[in-house]
C-alpha cells in the first residue's frame, strides 16, 4: 500500500508538471514566392507531317479443322408403274389348207345307255 502512494504521488507530480510547462510554438517557415511563367498566344499551326510509309503484311493464319460429316439422307419414294404396252401388230396371213384327198375322219363310238 505504501508502495502504490508514492508511485500514485510520482505520477501526479509527472502529471502536473508537464500542465506548467509553456508550450513549444514552432514558427511558420517563411513564404518563398515562386514565379510561374504565364503562356502567351498560341504560336501558327505547323506544316502537315509526312506520310508514313505502308507496314508490312500479317503473316497468313493457320488452316482451320476439318467439319463434321453430315447426317445420312432419307430413302428416296419407289418410282411410278410403268404404262402397258401397246397390242402388237397383226400376224403375217398363213398358207390356205388343201381339202379331200386322204383325210381320215375318226367318230368316237356312241357309249352303251344303261
Amino acid at each position: 500500500m505504501k508502495t502504490s502512494v508514492v508511485v500514485a504521488a510520482a505520477m501526479s507530480v509527472l502529471v502536473l508538471g508537464a500542465c506548467e510547462r509553456a508550450p513549444a510554438v514552432v514558427p511558420a517557415a517563411p513564404a518563398v514566392i515562386v514565379t510561374v511563367p504565364v503562356p502567351g498566344p498560341a504560336g501558327p499551326q505547323g506544316p502537315p507531317g509526312t506520310t508514313a510509309e505502308k507496314g508490312e503484311t500479317g503473316a497468313t493464319g493457320m488452316m482451320g479443322s476439318t467439319g463434321m460429316t453430315g447426317p445420312t439422307g432419307m430413302t428416296g419414294s419407289t418410282g411410278m408403274t410403268g404404262s402397258t404396252g401397246m397390242m402388237g401388230a397383226d400376224g403375217v396371213k398363213g398358207e390356205q389348207g388343201k381339202t379331200g384327198g386322204d383325210t381320215v375322219v375318226v367318230v368316237p363310238a356312241t357309249a352303251p345307255q344303261r
